[in-house]
């Protein structure tokens, strides 16, 4: 490639695009340790991208009706921290770039949208780019139908690589958004086939192109490097009525001795080669230093967007009064004032009534009363609505004549659901909640990891959540899934034992700021444990004693869902005996360790045996079994430790050993 009739040919580009790639060959030289190659082959299309259209605000980049970019290709974390240094992003001096993959640093491996303001959100899995993009362009298409096109109007760019597009996510996203006519959707795929193996073709060769057609998308092939194009492919594709990507052909490592090889994808830090780079660029500044005309012209840039973020703020003020108050409670991520009083108003109902059932249907009748309340939620299943009940009488579904409807057919796409419903959150102003079965947050375990990383507070609806969903056998029943969503940082298991506990589990889970729920909820009807009304939310404590010892405390059982009956009735049996028993419900391990030591200690005293009982694997019991410190004394536990079978859910009880007579058993032979 000819890189002198590139500069001539467009010298103002050329010098734009060449400051950020001096800035990422600098960087991972500096730092050892990066990915040079894609910022400097993608460089010319995210300089036309931010020039000429991307919708921003250099000085306010939470500015609401913003354009979202979205570098899926999260290796390349050098292109947006020189794009964002470039622009005049206070959060991004020159110290974050020198900085890069340091310890306390901005400028971290991957981008983290918890570390600076103008990164929508954490990449670097590949393929969770372009799935979050989904989700930020359907809340854009929502709440312009809400609030209208003068305050919501944006568009998402997205630049995904070849990675991106082979992970399997790539495709239950790129169907979503097809099927959805994501028109404010535009990916770019830096098409420059290589990986780190080596060229594509050692493990791909799909047509991304008839691929995306195929999806429903409008598709335009260009060339990577020349600024005409890509600026005609964008004009283009902001007016198509499907989303689009514009396949750009560049060169990885674009004038680097590793230009177009496998060594080009990782950290270029030879001296002689990067000099040699920089002079095949016409790049003659010193390491960090951006001549003061070409850092004045990228400045100018950021700038630009501040009138439109004026005009924007003076039709948002004419807004009524309450569209505006309900639209910035939801971008806070604030609850309605009303929402206690109505889950109060619930509890008590459902304590007095007492009517046995499945926690994914007492679910259900929660979230009847309190989706009217909350328009920032939205719905949703993979293909399993009357399974998981997740679908409310006032929702309306999302379809292209429905866009305010607030439920969605996600299909059978487990993981791209999840990561559609990250990319809802991260936009703000929404809270999605969306279900499957327990045993298939295997399918949607990477997101549901990022959920937690990148601190946003979706709900997982997780139905039919141990053997007790009976027939469908040991494919579908879970068993290590409540320990592996336990183990996750940062995330909020809840278990809850009843219709009440049910209701409180939403309530919290709803008034999260920064943690993703799971709720694990049972196909089978399980009784109302709590019978007495209680206005306090006793789930937010995590665990409380639901039935005390009558006598001498001898034992304490703990359990979560709906084991917990199980529990009241061996409590039953062992007072029968004369054995003081206590019975501790569980809905929340993670709250419970959040208490001070006194509560917990109020609620699990030392001196009784213990019997934990959850039809589950016993991996993160033992903590309160054995003892924070390991001094407590006897205990064991009833549940799974090996996969389920197919049979009516009373038997399998039975089969495994979780019936209250072997609990009551159990707690006899540690006395």
């Amino acid at each position: 490639m000819d890189l002198k009739a590139l500069q001539s040919a467009n010298p103002d580009h050329w010098s734009k695009a060449a400051a950020i790639r001096a800035l990422a060959l600098d960087a991972v030289a500096e730092a050892n340790s990066g990915h040079t190659g894609m910022p400097i082959g993608m460089a010319d299309v995210a300089t036309v991208l931010f020039q000429n259209h991307l919708k921003f605000d250099a000085k306010n980049p939470t500015w609401p009706d913003r354009d979202r970019f979205i570098l899926s290709a999260g290796h390349g974390s050098m292109l947006i921290y020189a794009l964002l240094h470039l622009v005049g992003d206070v959060q991004f001096p020159i110290e974050e770039i020198k900085n890069f993959r340091q310890m306390g640093a901005r400028t971290a491996g991957h981008p983290e949208n918890f570390l600076a303001d103008a990164i929508e959100t954490t990449t670097g899995p590949l393929g969770q780019g372009i799935a979050n993009s989904v989700g930020f362009a359907m809340a854009e298409e929502m709440q312009r139908a809400t609030y209208g096109a003068s305050v919501v109007d944006h568009h998402t760019y997205v630049i995904a690589g070849d990675g991106c597009l082979m992970e399997g996510v790539s495709q239950e996203a790129i169907a979503i958004a097809g099927r959805h006519k994501l028109s404010k959707l535009i990916v770019m795929w830096d098409n420059n086939n290589i990986t780190i193996d080596g060229p594509v073709t050692l493990s791909d060769t799909v047509d991304q192109v008839a691929r995306f057609k195929a999806a429903g998308w409008d598709v335009q092939e260009i060339d990577g490097h020349n600024p005409d194009e890509i600026d005609a492919a964008l004009t283009a594709a902001r007016k198509t009525d499907t989303p689009s990507m514009i396949a750009c052909k560049t060169h990885i490592a674009l004038g680097h001795a590793a230009q177009d090889t496998s060594k080009g994808h990782g950290a270029l830090t030879d001296p002689a080669q990067m000099v040699a780079a920089k002079e095949a660029w016409g790049w003659t500044a010193a390491p960090f230093d951006i001549p003061a005309d070409i850092k004045s012209a990228w400045e100018a840039i950021g700038a630009r967007g501040a009138e439109a973020r004026t005009a924007w703020e003076e039709r948002f003020d004419k807004m009524s009064r309450t569209k505006r108050e309900t639209f910035n409670r939801a971008l806070a991520g604030e609850a309605p004032k009303k929402l206690s009083a109505t889950i109060k108003a619930f509890k008590k109902q459902a304590s007095e009534a007492g009517v046995k059932a499945a926690t994914r249907s007492s679910s259900e009748k929660v979230l009847e009363v309190i989706n009217p309340l909350m328009p920032e939620n939205v719905g949703g299943s993979a293909d399993l609505t009357g399974s998981n009940n997740t679908k409310t009488s006032d929702l309306g579904v999302f379809d292209l004549d429905s866009r305010d409807g607030r439920y969605v057919y996600w299909g059978i796409r487990e993981h791209g659901m999840a990561s559609a419903m990250n990319g809802m959150a991260l936009h703000g102003g929404l809270r999605p909640y969306s279900g499957t079965f327990m045993c298939f947050t295997d399918y949607a375990r990477p997101a549901m990891r990022l959920s937690a990383l990148m601190q946003v507070p979706v709900v997982y609806v997780m139905t039919h959540d141990s053997i007790g969903l009976g027939e469908d056998g040991p494919t579908h029943q879970p068993v290590e899934h409540l320990a592996i969503s336990r183990a996750t940082p940062n995330t909020l298991v809840f278990r809850p034992a009843d219709t009440v506990e049910t209701a409180e589990a939403w309530e919290l889970a709803l008034t999260q700021e920064g943690t993703p729920s799971v709720m694990s909820l049972t196909r089978q009807g399980l009784p109302v444990v709590r019978t007495e009304h209680k206005t306090k939310n006793l789930t937010e404590q995590g665990a409380y004693v639901l039935a005390d010892a009558e006598g001498k405390r001898q034992v304490i059982l703990i359990a979560t869902g709906s084991e917990v009956s199980i529990a009241m009735e061996a409590r039953d049996m062992l007072q029968a005996e004369g054995i003081g028993t206590r019975v501790v419900s569980m809905p929340c391990m993670e709250l419970f360790a959040q208490q001070d030591d006194a509560y917990r200690k109020r609620v699990l005293p030392g001196g009784p045996v213990r019997v934990a009982v959850e039809a589950g694997v016993r991996q993160g019991w033992d903590q309160w079994l054995l003892g924070e410190r390991g001094k407590w004394g006897k205990a064991d536990f009833v549940g799974m430790d090996r996969f389920g079978a197919s049979a009516p859910a009373d038997e399998l009880f039975v089969k495994f050993g979780i019936t209250a007579q072997n609990i009551a058993d159990k707690a006899k032979a540690l006395l």
